[in-house]
């Protein structure tokens, strides 16, 4: 892996004419293999004003050069070992993951895992062994007995509305899971889902999506940061991009905060401007 944005004399030693073994070489603009502290001080979350937690909301998605967010249903296709390290990375960075119902159903998800090299840091922060995960879900329809539910080292937390089905989110309270309502309808209000994960103390957040709760992320306004692997694979087929639901009246602009690359994937990090 190697840093090629923003540029400093690190990746200009890299840079085409630059001498391999001159300044910056065998450091982070070489391209080498990054050690996981070097990914967690690249992907470091923003420090918070003083006195203030406000929260910060990162999403983490893979795209094809044709711009599709999946292949076959799945994200796993598009991505590479460094795409599943800097994934890792950005899990152990959070306090809390949110995805959607359907990516949960997708993906086969299951619970955080606490990492040993995460350890200290994570406890320094204040933060638990491994993050929680937040999914997000209007009906309820999970399978309540896999382990994600039942057996996490940290409770999964189900958002959900305030019309949702009563009977569901006692199912999923029996099944070990903590419901924490977010919308005043059936489904999810996304500001309000960042404002409840920020009252239960989860400030540092990440979203793995998939589209629809990332499109509605987006219209919402609620969305910080975006680190976006560009796999360099073409699909073609009609699977969606990494966001989807209703366009926003004015485009959001994000400026590019950094960019890295290993073995033809850019990793890109984007904040709003």
């Amino acid at each position: 892996m190697r840093r090629l944005f923003p540029v400093t004399d690190e990746t200009a030693a890299r840079a085409p004419g630059g001498a391999p073994g001159g300044p910056g070489a065998g450091r982070a603009g070489a391209d080498r293999e990054w050690s996981l502290a070097e990914l967690a001080a690249a992907y470091a979350y923003p420090e918070p004003p003083a006195g203030r937690r406000r929260p910060w909301l990162r999403a983490n998605m893979v795209s094809s050069l044709d711009g599709a967010g999946q292949h076959q249903g799945r994200s796993q296709p598009l991505s590479s070992a460094a795409d599943m390290r800097v994934f890792g990375t950005l899990r152990a960075l959070a306090d809390v993951v949110v995805v959607g119902a359907e990516t949960v159903r997708q993906e086969g998800y299951r619970p955080a895992r606490a990492r040993a090299e995460f350890a200290e840091p994570r406890a320094a922060a204040g933060q638990g062994p491994a993050p929680a995960i937040a999914v997000v879900t209007a009906r309820l329809d999970l399978d309540f007995s896999l382990p994600l539910f039942t057996s996490p080292s940290v409770p999964t937390l189900v958002l959900t509305g305030a019309a949702s089905s009563p009977e569901r989110r006692a199912a999923a309270e029996r099944a070990g899971a903590r419901v924490v309502i977010a919308g005043d309808g059936a489904g999810v209000d996304p500001a309000r889902a960042v404002r409840a994960l920020a009252e239960l103390g989860h400030t540092r957040l990440l979203t793995e999506g998939g589209p629809r709760l990332l499109g509605g992320l987006v219209a919402a306004d609620v969305l910080d940061e975006l680190c976006l692997t560009v796999s360099p694979t073409l699909t073609a087929g009609d699977a969606q991009r990494i966001a989807g639901g209703p366009p926003v009246t004015v485009p959001h602009r994000f400026a590019l905060m950094s960019l890295l690359e290993d073995d033809g994937f850019l990793f890109t990090r984007y904040r709003r401007s």
